[in-house]
């Protein structure tokens, strides 16, 4: 089944439908509806089976990874990339470090009691105990970029890495081993083939989880129901 989520755009926030009859009185409101979710957040084309012979590539243009065993492709999503200022580089990796429960040694929070602020770790005041920001099935091939979960932006929107939705994450972390070539180009060949029908994800712009549950072990433990 196909699904359909309208949301209500007031003054810049976003409304549920369900508070949309309380809402309706409001002037300069309108009813807006999203983009058809996809079935899944991947395409696959079976099973792989020797994983020595997987190789990733990377299409910054089309915002697209894919996965192939010999050649042949086994796994197609959608990736979020760095923006012009801190672009994903191109060229020619191995996969150097792969770890499920990853956080950010520079991007994070500030925590102090029940006190949680979103920071850089350099301007950390006084007081306070630094937490990373949570990069779920992190996978890092170079230049302190790496694949992990999270939202999957239509626009340039990381610091370098290639973010993976959360649905599908894991299973992209598995295709994967320490040694796993990794081709990061603006354009490749398979943009014109399996890459035409990508997945996009619908909900990056879904509002994030508070900052106490973001610096929790909750974003690794239930990350269903952790929005980052």
């Amino acid at each position: 089944m196909k699904i359909r989520k309208f949301l209500l755009r007031c003054s810049g926030k976003i409304v549920p439908l369900m508070a949309l009859g309380a809402l309706a009185s409001v002037s300069g409101c309108a009813t807006k509806p999203s983009q058809e979710v996809p079935a899944s957040m991947a395409v696959r084309f079976g099973s792989v089976q020797d994983v020595s012979k997987v190789e990733v590539k990377v299409s910054l243009g089309n915002r697209a990874v894919y996965v192939l065993e010999g050649g042949e492709p086994k796994f197609v999503a959608a990736v979020a990339i760095g923006t012009p200022s801190d672009p994903t580089p191109t060229g020619t990796f191995k996969v150097q470090h792969k770890e499920i429960k990853k956080r950010s040694s520079s991007y994070g929070f500030f925590v102090k009691g029940d006190e949680v602020i979103p920071g850089e770790r350099r301007k950390m005041p006084s007081g306070y105990r630094y937490v990373g920001y949570p990069l779920p099935y992190w996978v890092y091939f170079s230049h302190g970029c790496g694949f992990h979960a999270g939202a999957v932006w239509p626009q340039p929107r990381t610091h370098g890495c290639l973010r993976l939705h959360k649905s599908v994450a894991a299973e992209f972390y598995n295709l994967v081993k320490v040694g796993t070539p990794v081709t990061i180009a603006n354009s490749l060949p398979e943009d014109a083939t399996i890459g035409q029908n990508v997945p996009r994800p619908t909900d990056y712009d879904h509002p994030d989880s508070s900052p106490a549950v973001r610096a929790s072990d909750a974003v690794f433990e239930n990350m269903n129901d952790v929005w980052f």
